[in-house]
């Protein structure tokens, strides 16, 4: 820089006078300031001052940080944390996906907002006191012995417990939707950890747990269903759940707990959990089980008491789930072991890498080589990957391919190798019309993981590509461009169920996963209607003419 020329000492100037143009900005400042905690206090939203904190208005705390962590502004916290959405408050070591997930993929373009990083922050800090273990858990279990509910307790719940036999991407998917409506309504989010599920993920919260302890004082939940006893259904048929006068509900006229029935075959009876009047009712019972194989969050953007708050955490409403998602599912240290080992084997190396993330359905009669044209349609008319030369064979031979290709394709699939293969013959018998040379790879130990394990590290090997292309209608695809970010490319299902779609494929204008099975009572009019139509922001899915969508 330039050295600045020394000047001759000057007298300061003296202080403006109050009819000088400065101090009407400073009242302007000060009454401002003045009118900020009266804002905020009649604000629905109601955020608190640690939320303006966030929202950029500096507020001074002298606290010490007694874990010495490096402040947030550094640019390699800020990579660590997600942009806040991450609490610094649980060891790297304890789980590792936590803190390095993200140096696999590039930075997302969704920041969360401040407003969802305090709410998570307060959330954390009521599951610590609240939690499995703690001595309000042990308190609240108590209720569980008696008939109905207590008034004036310190903490509810919210169980969620796994449909039988469902994928894990359908139960991440509920999972995700279960803890924003634990969010939502202050409750603590208990999951119940089966089997098929033991050592997956980390625990998200610090310092606590979300695994419901052995010996719930419910039995049986995994058998819970739409006909159980206690659903919200059924205590609504058999009056002991009244939502006629929401309002003057006690706590104490209310059974100890409620079931709530959230899978593809509910009825309308357990559609009413959407309606403002129910949620009213609902939150005076303690404990609440849920259980769903859908992504049930577009229907809590149409609770109209849910709506302010949802507005302030999700400003940009396309963003719910990967926001949600990245700061809930961290696969545990043994599955990271194998996501990191494929991902630096394989994946690293290329410049841009590829998904294609393949699902088919019971019922469909199109055939696997027609499937396989349909991708092959797609990939190249959307300039995806390189189109082949039909009449030129390829030089190049597979270990030659693997050193100079700058693009990789990664296919995961219930039959992967059925679909790679194809796709790597054709790009190894063939040249490209643009003399780019393509590598295919797809996740190897197949046989050697447990299906949820697998499903696990395919679906963030999908997050860290940098374009999507998935079967409509897919859960694991869902989560995959989910987590990564991104808008991807959906291979239609065609109509006739015997061709493949024309056109073979589109680009989603969100990247929120879809709720398939939507309930059909519109709470507002009070009768069955298109609840795609009631808000500009949830409208139908691209994959599913009847499911519902958030968008922008």
């Amino acid at each position: 820089m330039d050295s600045k020329p020394t000047r001759p000492h000057r007298r300061p100037p003296p202080l403006p006078s109050k009819t000088s143009g400065v101090w009407p900005v400073a009242l302007l400042v000060v009454l401002c300031f003045a009118a900020l905690p009266l804002f905020l206090a009649l604000s629905r939203a109601r955020p608190t001052l640690s939320d303006v904190s966030q929202m950029g208005v500096t507020v001074t705390v002298h606290d010490e940080d007694p874990a010495g962590t490096p402040p947030e502004s550094s640019p390699a916290n800020r990579d660590r944390l997600l942009g806040g959405l991450l609490s610094p408050d649980i060891g790297e070591s304890a789980c590792l996906s936590r803190y390095k997930s993200s140096l696999h993929r590039k930075p997302s373009p969704h920041s969360p907002s401040p407003y969802l990083v305090s709410r998570l922050r307060k959330y954390e800090a009521l599951h610590r006191k609240c939690g499995p273990g703690t001595l309000f858990y042990k308190k609240s279990l108590m209720q569980l012995t008696s008939a109905y509910s207590m008034g004036l307790v310190e903490c509810t719940y919210l169980v969620w417990t796994p449909c039988g036999g469902s994928h894990l991407g359908d139960r991440m998917l509920s999972m995700a939707s279960a803890f924003l409506y634990a969010l939502l309504t202050h409750r603590v989010f208990v999951v119940h950890v089966t089997d098929d599920m033991a050592g997956l993920f980390c625990e998200p919260f610090p310092a606590a747990s979300w695994e419901l302890p052995a010996g719930f004082l419910v039995h049986n939940l995994t058998q819970l269903g739409r006909g159980s006893e206690h659903s919200y259904a059924n205590l609504l048929g058999a009056k002991k759940i009244k939502a006629d006068d929401p309002a003057g509900v006690r706590s104490e006229s209310l059974p100890s707990y409620a079931y709530v029935h959230l899978e593809h075959d509910y009825q309308q009876s357990d559609q009413l959990f959407f309606c403002d009047d129910d949620q009213t009712v609902l939150a005076k019972v303690n404990w609440l089980i849920l259980r769903s194989n859908l992504y049930f969050t577009p229907g809590l953007f149409l609770v109209p008491q849910f709506e302010d708050e949802l507005r302030w955490m999700f400003p940009a409403r396309d963003t719910v789930f990967h926001h949600i998602g990245r700061y809930l599912f961290h696969p545990s240290n043994k599955v990271w072991e194998l996501i990191t080992r494929y991902h630096t084997s394989y994946m690293a190396k290329f410049e841009e890498n590829i998904g294609i993330q393949i699902t088919t359905f019971a019922g469909s009669k199109v055939s696997s080589e027609e499937y396989f044209k349909q991708i092959v349609a797609c990939t190249s008319q959307e300039k995806i990957l390189p189109e082949i030369d039909p009449n030129a064979t390829s030089s190049a031979n597979e270990a030659a391919l693997a050193t100079t290709a700058s693009k990789a394709v990664l296919v995961s699939s219930a039959q992967p190798s059925e679909y790679a293969e194809k796709l790597k013959a054709m790009y190894y018998e063939h040249a490209t019309v643009t003399g780019e040379p393509v590598s295919v790879l797809q996740p190897a130990g197949a046989g050697k993981q447990a299906p949820n394990q697998k499903a696990l590290v395919e679906m963030f090997l999908q997050s860290y590509c940098d374009v999507s292309v998935v079967s409509g209608r897919s859960t694991v695809g869902y989560v995959g461009h989910g987590l990564a970010g991104v808008k991807p490319w959906l291979l239609l299902t065609p109509t006739n169920r015997t061709a493949s779609a024309n056109p073979p494929c589109i680009q989603t204008t969100s990247m929120e996963p879809c709720f398939h099975a939507p309930p059909s009572y519109d709470c507002r009019a009070k009768k069955d209607g298109d609840l795609g139509a009631v808000l500009r922001h949830v409208r139908h899915c691209e994959d599913v003419g009847d499911g519902l969508k958030l968008y922008h």
